[in-house]
């Protein structure tokens, strides 16, 4: 049986422990994140990721 695109990347992600996740954000927020970025040479997820960890952090504290 041949599997499609999408469920190839359905079961690639599966295997990989990720899945796609969208937000709306405001324009001068994704200008942010995607400057941050480029300026600290990580991906935007590794980014939003390190901030939701020091974000728990600091309510733990």
């Amino acid at each position: 049986m041949k599997l499609s695109t999408n469920q190839l990347k359905a079961l690639s992600d599966e295997r990989r422990g990720v899945k796609t996740k969208s937000f709306k954000l405001p324009i001068t927020f994704i200008a942010e994140l995607e400057q941050l970025s480029k300026q600290y040479d990580i991906p935007q997820n590794q980014l939003i990721m390190q901030s939701v960890e020091l974000f728990k952090q600091q309510k733990e504290e």
